[in-house]
């Protein structure tokens, strides 16, 4: 094993958090950061082209290839699972939507964590600093931050519609998702740059680089981290890994912090003998640390998606048909940077209420002028949009656990979507507001039909069915490395994302979130990257 130095800080993935983390702590010239990330550079066209993501998500040049366990809510599908494996790691494949969630998110954080600096007005600060808002500074947005947020470059008249429709059924139109309370429906606010995707990589990695106190590190897959009994207990002492046909150590003189995700950091600190022993001992790792919390508590946002055949409108699906119309799409990016090649894969979003009991949105809407069976297929032939709608808050819980302790085998996915009665409740809820928004007046010149699920799904029990059919992972996988209170016995890392039970070791990624956010989870991500950051920096004092 060869030695590749020591370094004040080792960061685990250069994706979202960590290339926000490596910026932060380069900051200090004063302290040396290795960052190793496993994928490649993110110099591949269509990581920045945005309609790209098509050709990123289940491409081993950009993805991990995950897919999830056969899901019996799903009745026994298994999915693929998208996660970025390339520097901005998801921030370079996602759907570059801006999105915070609402304040009672923040606040729920804050009281099962018991630490108050959780709070959403705590952490709004931490969104506003990190931000560059196209409508310049306010109480509620920043301007001159790295992480730049636009509006969309196009308009569609079909989504123009649904848009009126949905305020015809109460969701009323609104101008900002990230005030804190979302309620209402808008086009979507994208991390772009004159309409090009604007991932982490471009936004933080790129001018850390351009500190002598960096050392990133691409192609290398960390095994495991590097754990030592001390008089004091365990302690994380760096990482083994490989990279260019060697296996390296790299060891960390203050702290370790892994950036890897809500697959990655479970996965490695189980790799690393921190977890559950009954899941440990099989594979013959020896359990360093017992903490059933690893792996555990793994939230997502199941999305359905319900398609309608629509009349006399323009969709993707009849424009990208012909030739004439690719050449039409192609010219109007390379000359303006705008059109269907700058598309997020969503373009308006709504957040509406399932039932008028919810205190809060607990449902989002993502409207796309096209319809297709799933990604990495054909758009259908015949003009169509999608509503596709999530439950914000499920009570589903599934699994991130090893199989193998081979570094280099995928862990075990189970999101366990539709597993609660809730969830199923929300799911029929969620279609049945579908179909009244779909009905209101300004779509009827447009004689919508649904196509998916399809019309003869009525009954409590053939919603459930549809949900199941159609129903599919919007890629915000969150919670297995929980943070919690000291007498939590399920929480990972305690709130200043320190891993309970062994020192030097920190989590800062999706993966600490006890409870998913309601809406997108990557700029969630940079806030929490961003709060680590500065907790990291509050210890030197």
């Amino acid at each position: 094993m060869e030695s590749a130095g020591q370094f004040d800080y080792i960061i685990i993935g250069a994706g979202t958090a960590g290339c926000v983390l490596a910026n932060r702590l380069t900051r200090d010239k004063n302290v040396s950061v290795l960052l190793i990330e496993a994928g490649g550079k993110d110099d591949y066209l269509w990581i920045h082209i945005p309609v790209g993501y098509l050709y990123c998500i289940n491409n081993p040049r950009t993805d991990w290839l995950y897919r999830t366990e056969q899901d019996p809510g799903l009745g026994g599908r298994s999915l693929i699972y998208p996660r970025g494996k390339v520097l901005g790691g998801s921030s370079s494949i996602n759907g570059m939507i801006y999105m915070r969630g609402q304040a009672g998110d923040y606040d729920r954080w804050a009281d099962v964590c018991g630490d108050t600096s959780w709070r959403w007005e705590s952490v709004l600060p931490l969104f506003r600093q990190s931000e560059d808002h196209h409508g310049g500074a306010s109480a509620f947005h920043g301007a001159g931050g790295e992480w730049r947020v636009e509006r969309q470059r196009l308009s569609w008249p079909i989504l123009d519609a649904f848009r009126k429709a949905a305020a015809e059924t109460g969701i009323p139109q609104v101008d900002d998702f990230n005030r804190g309370d979302n309620l209402g429906c808008a086009y979507f606010e994208v991390n772009q740059k004159k309409g090009l995707r604007w991932n982490t990589a471009r936004a933080f990695l790129k001018t850390a680089l351009q500190r002598g106190n960096l050392t990133v590190m691409t192609g290398c897959h960390v095994e495991k981290f590097d754990i030592v009994h001390t008089p004091g207990g365990p302690a994380c002492r760096g990482v083994i890994f490989t990279g260019g046909g060697t296996r390296w150590h790299a060891a960390s003189a203050r702290e370790t912090i892994s950036t890897a995700g809500a697959i990655g950091s479970p996965h490695l600190l189980q790799l690393s003998g921190i977890g559950p022993a009954d899941v440990l001992q099989p594979l013959g790792i020896s359990p360093l640390v017992e903490s059933p919390g690893v792996g555990a508590n793994l939230q997502d946002h199941l999305q359905l998606r319900m398609i309608y055949k629509i009349q006399g409108a323009t969709t993707l699906n009849t424009l990208a048909a012909s030739w004439f119309g690719k050449m039409r799409i192609g010219l109007e990016y390379a000359l303006k940077r705008s059109g269907p090649m700058s598309m997020a894969p969503s373009q308006l979003g709504a957040f509406a209420r399932s039932r008028p009991d919810v205190a809060t949105p607990n449902l989002q809407y993502h409207v796309q002028p096209l319809s297709l069976e799933k990604f990495g297929e054909p758009l259908h032939g015949f003009p169509a949009f999608t509503a596709s709608v999530c439950n914000l808050r499920p009570t589903s819980r599934g699994y991130v656990r090893l199989v193998s302790s081979d570094p280099y085998a995928a862990p075990k996915i189970a999101p366990m979507y539709l597993a609660t009665p809730e969830d199923r409740q929300t799911a029929m809820e969620a279609i049945r507001l579908t179909r009244r928004i779909v009905q209101a007046p300004s779509l009827a010149r447009f004689q919508p039909e649904e196509f998916r699920p399809g019309p003869q799904y009525q009954t409590d029990g053939d919603l459930v069915q549809a949900a199941a059919a159609i129903g599919t992972t919007i890629f915000h996988p969150v919670g297995t490395c929980r943070m919690g209170k000291a007498d939590d016995g399920l929480a990972v890392v305690d709130s200043r994302l320190r891993v309970r039970g062994v020192t030097g070791l920190r989590v800062a990624d999706a993966s600490v979130m006890p409870f998913i956010t309601s809406g997108n989870t990557n700029s969630p991500t940079v806030m929490i990257a961003e709060k680590a950051a500065q907790m990291i920096q509050e210890c030197k004092i």
